[in-house]
Parts: C-alpha cells; sequence; structure tokens
C-alpha cells in the first residue's frame, strides 16, 4: 500500500495515521485515543498558527549554518522555536494528569521532558542572540542532557520504575542487570539527540516523530496492562501535536521546531520507552532517527581515523546527517522527506508486527 503513494504530503500522512487510529481505537474499543489525538492536533493547529504570528513579531528567526547544503540559505531567517508551542501544550497536559494520578511515573516523566525542553531552549535562544546558527557548545548541551538523564534513571532505577529485564516478546526477554543503566542513558540522550540530528529538512523530523509515536502508543496498548494506558494517551497526544505542526513545517516550511522541538521529542519518546519497557520495539520504530545518528558518527569516524591513517581525511558520504547526503546527490528535497516516511511507516507495521508474532 505504502508503495502504490503516489505522493506521501502532509495530507496524505494525517489521512493516513488518522485512519490506523481509528482502526486502533475500534480494535480496542475506546475512542478516548482518537478523540486524545484529535484534540490535540487541533490544539497544534492553533497554537502554532497563532505563535508563528507571535515569533515573527520578536524577530525569532533560523541562522543557517555554513557547513551545510548550499541551497538551504534559501531558509535563513525562517522563524524558528516552534517547538515552544509543540511541548507547551503537552507538558501542561502531563501536568493536570500526573496532579490528579499524583503518579512519581509521571513526576519523573514530567521533569525530564521540561528539562530536555529548557536544554533545547536555551540553545536556540543563544543561536538567535549570537545572530549564528551556534548556541549552546556541544558539551554544555550533553552536560545538561547527561544531568537530567542520570537523575531520571537513578531515581526511577531506585524506585524499580525501570526494569532490567528487556521484554522481547511475551516468552522472551533479556536480563541486563545493572547494564540497564548505562543502556537507558545511551537510548534517553541518544534518541533525543538523533531528533534533533534529523530536523534538517522540512517536516522530516516532525513526520517521522508523529508515525512513530502513533506506533508507540499502539505497542504499550498490546501489553494489556492497565497501569500503562495513561501512557498510551500522552503518545496519542504527541502525534497529533507533531502532525497539527507539520502543517506549517512541511515543505516549504513556514516554521522550525528547533532544538526546543526535536531535543523534548526525542525525550518524550525514550523516557517513556524505558518506563513502558518498550525499548525493543523503540529502536524498531526509531530507525530512521537512528540511521541518521549513525551517518554522522560513522562519517566523523572514518575522518579522524584515516586523517591519523593517511594524514588527509576521507568521507563515507558526501554530507552528513544522511538525508544531506542525498540532496547533495540531486534529490529532491520534498522527495526525501517523503521517501523518509515511507520507511517510517513500514518500520512501524514491521515492530509491530513483530509484537504480534514473536
Amino acid at each position: 500500500m505504502i508503495g502504490k503513494i503516489k505522493e506521501l504530503n502532509f495530507k496524505t500522512l494525517l489521512i493516513l495515521n488518522t485512519f490506523a487510529l481509528i482502526v486502533t481505537s475500534f480494535f480496542f474499543n475506546n475512542f478516548i485515543f482518537i478523540g486524545v489525538y484529535t484534540l490535540f492536533f487541533f490544539i497544534s493547529l492553533f497554537t502554532t498558527k497563532k505563535g508563528l504570528k507571535r515569533i515573527k513579531k520578536l524577530n525569532l528567526l533560523q541562522k543557517i549554518r555554513a557547513e551545510g547544503p548550499a541551497n538551504h540559505f534559501k531558509k535563513s531567517d525562517t522563524p524558528t522555536m516552534g517547538g515552544i508551542f509543540m511541548i507547551t501544550p503537552f507538558l501542561i497536559f502531563l501536568l493536570i494528569i500526573t496532579i490528579n494520578l499524583s503518579s512519581l511515573k509521571l513526576f519523573l516523566l514530567l521533569f525530564t521532558i521540561f528539562g530536555f525542553f529548557i536544554t533545547g531552549f536555551l540553545d536556540d535562544y543563544l543561536s538567535i542572540k549570537n545572530k549564528e546558527n551556534t548556541g549552546l557548545k556541544t558539551k554544555e548541551k550533553f552536560i545538561l542532557q547527561s544531568i537530567i538523564s542520570i537523575i531520571f534513571i537513578s531515581l526511577a532505577y531506585e524506585k524499580n520504575l525501570i526494569n532490567p529485564i528487556i521484554i522481547l516478546s511475551d516468552s522472551w526477554g533479556i536480563n541486563m542487570s545493572i547494564f540497564i543503566l548505562p543502556i537507558s542513558f545511551l537510548i534517553l540522550v541518544g534518541i533525543s539527540n538523533s531528533v534533533n540530528l534529523t530536523d534538517g529538512l522540512d517536516g522530516l523530523a516532525a513526520g517521522c516523530s508523529g508515525i512513530v509515536f502513533y506506533g508507540l502508543g499502539t505497542e504499550i496498548l498490546m501489553k494489556e496492562q492497565q497501569e500503562l494506558f495513561i501512557f498510551s494517551i500522552l503518545c496519542y497526544s504527541m502525534s497529533g501535536i507533531c502532525l497539527g505542526f507539520l502543517k506549517y513545517n512541511s515543505y516549504p516550511a513556514k516554521i522550525f521546531m528547533g532544538d526546543t522541538g526535536s531535543l523534548s521529542i526525542g525525550a518524550i519518546m525514550g523516557s517513556i520507552a524505558l518506563l513502558t519497557n518498550s525499548i525493543f520495539t523503540l529502536s524498531i520504530f526509531s530507525g530512521i532517527f537512528i540511521v541518521e545518528s549513525l551517518s554522522v558518527m560513522i562519517q566523523v569516524g572514518f575522518f579522524k581515523i584515516t586523517k591519523k591513517l593517511f594524514h588527509k581525511g576521507r568521507r563515507i558520504f558526501l554530507m552528513s546527517p544522511l538525508h544531506h547526503h542525498f540532496e547533495l546527490k540531486g534529490i529532491k528535497e520534498k522527495k526525501i522527506v517523503e521517501n523518509f516516511w515511507k520507511i517510517n511507516i513500514l518500520l512501524v507495521i514491521l515492530g509491530i508486527v513483530l509484537k504480534i508474532n514473536l
């Protein structure tokens, strides 16, 4: 079906995602899922539309880094920090739920997402203030992410909220013992930075995130654990938020989410996966994010090794992350994004099929 779609644009993706969620709601005989998804889709549409006008007035505009593809300079002065209008409604929703349920899991989730949100906000703000695409230094950003992640993981592990057994199926799991701590750190910081790296083409990160959140919410539902029900609702609300934002972020983008959005989105995925023991399926759903991140690590690593061996650094890709490589190969930005979305949909289908059959 995916291969027969001639053009996977915002409207088509919205229809596919909404249809999938309607089917899910029917299957589980609970229409709160489609209700929450629809509500937050329209909230995101409204806040992004109003926020876009505000950002233009405040002159919060994106500066394009010189190292990127030359054709990206035309995107300079596009309004940024759109993540504020995505993550703020979610944080308010999560705060209300946390207060009502008095859940430690939800409190830790709220603390972590807010921490990554502030980190991304600082990075975006400093980039605009400095009038160049450099906000927080890489080391500073990593330290902040690490502090937040270590606090979250330590408290969650101490209260037995993180399961050391990574569940692959109902009858198969891998006991990581104490090694679940570094694995959890890698997942939380890694997926956050991976979404950030993927956010380099119009609509790429927002579209993929909307797809991943649908998959994650559905996989959690399939566990049939009542205490995890709320995490599916949170995932579906984020799916709606991402697609609502995509209306203004798809090619040609009227607004960018910035690090405020991308770091927070990754933190939401990672922390929910850790608290619901959905690490295995998230690693499949997030294949696009992971490959994008790996392409950067491979490129940098190969360059440094060849420079040491041959006194001249060599590259595997024309440019990293991977989406820039395809751009420099002459593939249109819109087509790259479309194909990445298609792959992400297939990865979600694969993850759910494996969940059913393993």
